[in-house]
């Protein structure tokens, strides 16, 4: 039976991936000229998502992945490029920061079995070998 999770190279391009967005977000940052404040206040906001596991955990998957999916903060970077808006762009390099982060950790995108049980894998668990 599948746990809906990646194993050996598959896994580790994901997570080489997350940590090319994650250096790639910060460099885009620091090339801003924006507050490093900024970013550090705002590099962990995306977690406030996991608010909704104190209602259960389908709705605490649903409202995490919406927070940690790439499409939302990409669309924000787009308005922020097409308004010319730092403060947009800021906020979205950020949010993106987040995500590449997280998923270069091994945070991966919930299922709704468990806060532990990711599209990356069962976290807690040094399974990427499998």
């Amino acid at each position: 039976m599948s746990t809906g999770t990646v194993y050996t190279w598959p896994r580790l391009l994901l997570r080489a991936e997350a940590a090319c967005i994650f250096a790639s977000t910060i460099w885009a940052y620091a090339r801003s000229g924006q507050s490093w404040w900024a970013f550090a206040g705002g590099l962990l906001l995306p977690d406030l998502g996991m608010a909704g596991y104190l209602a259960n955990t389908a709705a605490g998957a649903v409202i995490y992945n919406a927070v940690h999916t790439e499409t939302p903060p990409i669309l924000l970077l787009c308005t922020g490029f097409a308004r010319n808006d730092p403060r947009i762009t800021g906020a979205a390099l950020i949010w993106l920061a987040h995500i590449g982060m997280d998923r270069m950790l091994g945070y991966g995108l919930k299922y709704g079995s468990g806060f532990g049980h990711t599209h990356l894998g069962f976290m807690g668990k040094n399974d990427l070998a499998e």
